[in-house]
């Protein structure tokens, strides 16, 4: 399943952009960018927790698993198909 638009849409709400016209694609690096702080990256996890039902573990925190849209989904994926294996 595709979770960007969710995704998008609470990175959207959350980080501060220099221009109303720039956009960030699902590759863009958010926190190289300096568009997000350490705050979003905990306001991110809890997101991610509470939207998706799952329980992010501590190995899991790396910013490479969430510092972009695309490696997110690909968290999220993999999550829930652990999760679909164990039920």
């Amino acid at each position: 399943m595709d979770y960007r638009a969710e995704i998008r849409n609470f990175i959207g709400q959350n980080i501060s952009l220099d221009n109303d016209d720039m956009t960030i694609s699902d590759d863009d690096n958010y926190f190289e960018l300096r568009f997000v702080n350490s705050l979003f990256a905990m306001q991110l996890v809890d997101f991610v927790e509470q939207k998706f039902n799952l329980t992010i573990e501590n190995d899991e925190l790396g910013l490479e698993n969430f510092s972009t849209v695309n490696n997110l989904v690909a968290l999220i994926d993999s999550k829930i198909a652990c999760k679909g294996v164990v039920s």
